[in-house]
């Protein structure tokens, strides 16, 4: 049907390589591919003379030195970071060293919701909450250099505070983690929120943009097409959750295996972390009750 998902998963351009993608933009993949990443974080150069760097990575001393001699001769006016997940924002602090550029994009680390007992940790993992930009910047607000400027769309989610920008010159999306083509975007409460990721993901669709370049993997290229096909897949992850709870599984750890039948078994924390997001957006909803106040991996569930 039209509106099926068709993930790219070829592989770009090899980590480590300067790739020019448009006459605005470059690309340098870092060296942390994985389950979870692809084949590594995507870094944007944007512009040409003064420039942006969109989503510097990881703390990867290598990569960081790769990202500063694709743009030797030029002034580096903006640090803009998507999200603070740790294969994104903890180069800022090496890069802004060398280049005393302004660190902007979203806001420190959050939450999407209160934390549940044990969950502190499981948020840590993953976030980088050392980050602070210099601006953090809101729904419109706005960076430019010569040709080129990036205006940031709010897109909680993923994380609370992840943001996508606009490159109008080019009529393109640097859409992080929100929006990929080698795969759905992982949700993991309490980090992050399926109402808000859903709620975003019709925000884009009132949007135009010619093309997406996410936070790992290739372009997506059709960009509206793709947003109906994310919908339709988490309306059928929704019901496949629904009627595990009909035919008496009241488990996360009981429904991941026969949903994701198939499913590398490295990656079953990931998807139990989407399924407690659905269900999370379930119970807001009324059509799922939890046996805890704040749902959580450990708790029961049945339909209401």
């Amino acid at each position: 049907m039209a509106d099926e998902i068709e993930f790219d998963r070829s592989a770009p351009t090899a980590a480590g390589t300067v790739a020019t993608l448009s006459p605005l933009v470059r690309r340098i993949i870092a060296g942390n591919g994985g389950p979870m990443t692809f084949t590594g974080t995507c870094s944007y150069i944007v512009g040409r003379g003064t420039v942006a760097i969109i989503d510097p990575g990881p703390d990867d001393a290598g990569h960081i030195e790769r990202l500063l001699a694709a743009v030797q001769g030029e002034t580096v006016s903006h640090i803009v970071v998507t999200h603070t997940h740790r294969d994104h924002s903890p180069a800022v602090p090496a890069l802004k060293a060398a280049t005393g550029a302004t660190v902007v994009g979203c806001g420190p680390h959050q939450p999407s919701r209160e934390l549940g007992p044990g969950e502190g940790r499981v948020l840590d993992a993953a976030a980088d909450t050392d980050f602070l930009p210099d601006w953090a910047m809101a729904d419109g607000d706005a960076v430019s250099g010569p040709g080129w400027s990036l205006a940031a769309v709010e897109t909680p989610g993923h994380t609370a505070n992840h943001l996508a920008f606009t490159l109008a010159e080019e009529e393109t999306l640097f859409s992080g983690d929100h929006v990929m083509a080698w795969s759905t975007t992982v949700v993991a409460p309490p980090d992050g929120s399926m109402a808000a990721y859903m709620a975003s993901i019709e925000k884009l669709r009132g949007l135009e943009h010619a093309r997406y370049w996410p936070g790992h993997g290739g372009p997506v290229t059709e960009p509206q097409r793709f947003l109906r096909g994310l919908v339709q897949h988490r309306r059928q992850r929704e019901a496949a959750i629904l009627n595990r709870l009909g035919a008496g599984d009241d488990t996360i750890a009981a429904m991941v295996p026969v949903i994701y039948q198939g499913l590398a078994p490295a990656l079953h924390g990931a998807a139990a972390l989407s399924v407690l997001a659905q269900i999370e957006d379930l119970v807001l909803r009324g059509a799922v009750q939890s046996s805890d106040a704040i749902p959580a991996l450990a708790s029961r569930y049945r339909l209401a």
